[in-house]
């Protein structure tokens, strides 16, 4: 069994690491379900504010991978998102090397159109590179990527957390304005989706600034090798130099890939598919697709209750707004616990404070996490005869109890609230003596005075009239 963290995060087995902290399989028993946990590993104030920046970070689109939860337990904390199992760009490259053109088109699309989303929401992600672009494990199916790794991300206008002459970021994939020291913008990510683009086309991590001083002294140049003649157009428009003249935003950027894509020619029928492999691996020994196994328990005993999923755990996010061109069986996409075989010696993965880093993790390590929310007010108990305003997480209220037989203290609070009824009686509270009877008017302290000096007055006036 692995370390418990918060109550709610169990740690099954590393999988990654970056600069500052490691990324762990976690089970969560509250959603019961795999997640990815990048747990912090160190607990220096800086660190801690990267770390709350990027767990603040909230976008929903079906192709970025940001945080879902977060949780912290003594002097470490963590933050969660989905499991995705199929590596990087990076594995992709090491394992096909460069891409068909067609492949590459339906990358870069998915690629735009995380990062408009992510810029809508004014971030800039400023770390775009092939570590840092995940793949759901989809086989030879159309692929599925997610932009992740928003450690050193900034909304604009945000203050830096670096000094002003100090660059962050991977080197390789800076913008030239980046090296001048300029505050981030959205052109900047742009500019790394072309080296990202180049390096999925020839299989190789493109010389960044041999291609700046190339577009500064020569122009635009002609198309490399292997690169479509329209493809390139929109690379080239990525890469220029200049932001002025670079596209400006995703969407713009998109649309001109769109309509470049169409022109490409037809790929051959002997083009090998590209498959995109489960990077992460078998569960280790303990751990089944629906979790920890109890006692003397088997993985194959969890697999036999789920003859659909083959034993998997099928995780499906709420469906997001979908990129054009996606198929209709990838809207929703699934992200599976990796398999684990249903028979045979299970490998027993030893379970290490911290792993070597593999060579396609961020270079950066850079990290972020949120301060809690603020929780919702408790609903405080409603006034007398108010009706509650419904609740739509609240649970149901019981079912209201048959009204009981009117009691002394009833008509006293209703009695504000209700009308007398004409030529109706009034009635007497239960118990209670009956009021005397009384004549209307003013009570004899003020009557009698004031007769009194009516009389002395109308004596006055009879005197008056004797003596004219």
């Amino acid at each position: 069994m692995g370390e418990v963290f918060a109550g709610r995060y169990e740690l099954v087995d590393p999988i990654g690491r970056g600069g500052v902290g490691a990324v762990w399989r976690a089970w969560d028993h509250r959603r019961r379900r795999y997640v990815a946990a990048k747990v912090l590993q160190q607990s220096d104030a800086h660190t801690l504010l990267r770390f709350v920046r990027e767990q603040a970070l909230r976008i929903e689109h079906p192709h970025v991978l940001a945080p879902a939860s977060w949780a912290a337990d003594d002097d470490k904390v963590l933050f969660t998102m989905d499991l995705v199992s199929g590596g990087s760009l990076a594995h992709v490259i090491g394992d096909y090397g460069p891409l068909p053109p067609r492949f590459v088109c339906t990358l870069l699309d998915q690629l735009l159109s995380g990062l408009s989303t992510v810029h809508a929401e004014g971030v800039v992600h400023r770390d775009i590179k092939p570590a840092n672009i995940l793949m759901e494990a989809t086989g030879t199916g159309r692929p599925h990527l997610r932009v992740s790794d928003f450690g050193i991300s900034m909304r604009k206008g945000e203050p830096r957390l670096t000094e002003t002459n100090y660059v962050v970021g991977t080197l390789g994939y800076f913008a030239p304005e980046q090296m001048m020291g300029a505050e981030p913008d959205f052109p900047a990510d742009l500019f790394a989706v072309g080296l990202v683009a180049l390096y999925l086309l020839q299989g190789k991590k493109p010389d960044s600034q041999a291609l700046i001083e190339h577009f500064a002294s020569h122009g635009t140049p002609s198309a490399p090798d292997g690169v479509p003649e329209p493809l390139w157009q929109v690379i080239a428009g990525l890469l220029q130099p200049d932001p002025q003249d670079r596209f400006r935003t995703a969407t713009g950027a998109r649309k001109a890939l769109t309509a470049a894509v169409e022109m490409l020619p037809e790929p051959s029928p002997h083009e090998e598919p590209v498959e995109v492999f489960d990077q992460i691996g078998p569960l280790p020994e303990g751990f089944g697709p629906d979790g920890p196994l109890p006692p003397g328990g088997t993985a194959a005993q969890q697999t036999a209750g789920h003859p659909t999923t083959g034993g998997q755990t099928a995780y499906r996010p709420a469906p997001d707004p979908q990129p054009s061109g996606r198929q209709p069986s990838q809207q929703t996409p699934v992200h599976p616990a990796p398999v684990h075989p249903a028979s045979g010696p299970q490998p027993v993965v030893p379970q290490q404070p911290y792993p070597s880093a593999p060579a396609s993790m961020s270079e950066t390590g850079s990290f972020h996490l949120p301060p809690p929310e603020f929780a919702a007010p408790a609903p405080q108990a409603p006034h007398l005869n108010a009706q509650a305003a419904p609740y739509p997480y609240a649970a149901a209220p019981d079912p209201a109890p048959a009204p009981a037989a009117p009691g002394p203290h009833d008509q006293a609070y209703t009695r504000p609230y209700t009308a007398p009824q004409p030529g109706a009686a009034a009635q007497q509270p239960l118990g209670s003596t009956p009021a005397p009877h009384t004549r209307p008017g003013p009570s004899p302290k003020v009557a009698v005075p004031v007769l009194l000096v009516a009389l002395i007055c109308f004596a006055v006036g009879i005197w008056a009239l004797t003596q004219a």
